[in-house]
């Protein structure tokens, strides 16, 4: 992952992108226990949100750096690397909160729990129900968080039936 970490500060000091931040499944492990996922999903900001080709100048940046695309994604060492355009302003808010992580040196920029949560409930799949749980249950957040975050975001509904369906307090 220090790979990883690495060209993400390169795009950041490039210019590539603007801002970045490692979330879903691998941001979650920081928090939780660790979780089975097959990729490394990175939010990211970017120079031009209104180009057409969003993701250009990130490939091209990659692939002079000897990183190939993999379908949706690009090999960093063992990591495919998917990059997610910060969309909406749950995403947005997350990167530009996101704490600093260190690894082994290189730091790396990771979505806090409470965003994760709240990504997680906007976008309501089974396995982001879960991951609201894991992260409940680690003690990393707790319902005022989610319930605060979901208020100023506008899904305090999703919180409500997500805790009537699944976690009682």
């Amino acid at each position: 992952m220090e790979r990883v970490a690495g060209l993400l500060n390169d795009m950041v000091a490039s210019g590539v992108i603007t801002n970045y931040a490692v979330f879903d499944a691998v941001a979650q492990m920081r928090y939780t226990e660790a979780v089975v996922t097959l990729d490394a999903d990175i939010l990211v900001a970017l120079p031009d949100p209104s180009s057409l080709n969003l993701l250009a100048p990130i490939y091209s940046f990659c692939k002079e750096r000897g990183y190939s695309p993999e379908g949706e994604a690009i090999r960093v060492g063992d990591w495919p690397v998917q990059f997610i355009p910060a969309f909406d302003s749950i995403t947005e808010e997350a990167l530009e909160t996101a704490e600093i992580a260190d690894l082994n040196g290189v730091p790396f920029r990771v979505v806090r729990a409470d965003y994760l949560a709240v990504i997680a409930l906007s976008v309501g799949r089974s396995k982001d129900f879960a991951r609201i749980l894991a992260l409940l249950e680690s003690g990393s957040i707790d319902d005022e968080m989610i319930s605060h975050l979901a208020e100023k975001h506008g899904i305090h509904g999703k919180w409500r039936a997500f805790k009537r369906n699944f976690y009682e307090t």
